[in-house]
């Protein structure tokens, strides 16, 4: 009986609910509301409910130095910090971070990224760093990247990648060092199944190039690149480079970007990662 009782006054208040008319809420509130579901917990206080936001929140990802400033200089608060990572190859600008000397805690939710990213030319003499090729292939590749070469001078890098890919129909004999440091190869031509002609080619030992390592960079900086072939039992030719102290050359690069970076702000650059 009574639990007939207790189930049929119930459904009086829930019919009684369902009758009820609806109660505004204001914005900028938080309500507990009595529902034929239950209790509800309704939160108007979030920034989607105001005319403005609070505060600043979100991380920008910049791709260079005068970006990276530029957001600084309009967004930093008088606390902000900045940490550069050399192993991620960012730099982090914590715009609203903490204060000092016990004042009160920021939230640390606003921040300006400058992730570096390898220019196209350095990317491409890195991944042939290392590698042997084939003599045309060597020669059209020197060719189209010509502009990053610094030493020897242009004119003569294009007449040795012109000769390298007019010497395909050769058998390759033997090599020797010269006293200017270039590398001769000699050579014999193929006429259908006999020897013909004798010939020589001198390479240079090296290449020096002038590589932008990160997009936007405001400098080039300096790379060699050792020449490295051989001469295989058939007489066929392969020739490739090897970048030489590569880690260096980045680790540079990056201290560079960190330099620009640092003349530009009235903070400290902190070495390691931006708090989490």
């Amino acid at each position: 009986m009574t639990s007939d009782i207790e189930n049929e006054m119930q459904t009086i208040v829930g019919t009684a609910l369902v009758a009820a008319e609806p109660t505004k809420l204001d914005l900028g509130g938080y309500y507990i509301v009595k529902t034929p579901a239950g209790v509800q917990h309704v939160d108007l206080t979030g920034d989607a409910y105001r005319d403005n936001p609070r505060r600043k929140i979100g991380t920008v990802t910049v791709r260079d130095a005068p970006s990276f400033l530029a957001v600084f200089a309009k967004h930093a608060s008088p606390t902000a910090e900045i940490y550069a990572d050399r192993d991620r190859g960012t730099i982090t600008a914590v715009l609203d971070a903490h204060p000092g000397d016990g004042g009160t805690p920021a939230w640390q939710q606003h921040r300006a990224v400058l992730q570096l990213r390898h220019s196209k030319a350095f990317t491409a003499w890195r991944e042939i760093s290392g590698q042997l090729m084939a003599q045309t292939a060597f020669a059209e590749f020197v060719e189209d990247h010509r502009a990053d070469i610094r030493t020897p001078a242009a004119a003569d890098v294009l007449e040795m990648a012109q000769t390298i890919q007019g010497t395909t129909k050769v058998a390759w004999k033997s090599s020797m060092l010269l006293t200017n440091g270039q590398r001769q190869l000699s050579y014999v031509e193929q006429v259908d199944a006999n020897a013909g002609r004798r010939g020589e080619m001198a390479i240079p030992d090296s290449l020096g190039l002038a590589l932008a390592v990160f997009d936007g960079a405001a400098v080039a900086d300096p790379v060699t690149a050792r020449l490295r072939f051989r001469i295989n039992g058939e007489g066929r030719l392969t020739i490739g480079v090897i970048l030489d102290q590569l880690d260096d050359v980045i680790n540079a690069a990056f201290e560079g970007v960190v330099e620009q970076v640092a003349g530009g702000v009235p903070v400290p650059i902190l070495r390691g990662t931006a708090p989490a």
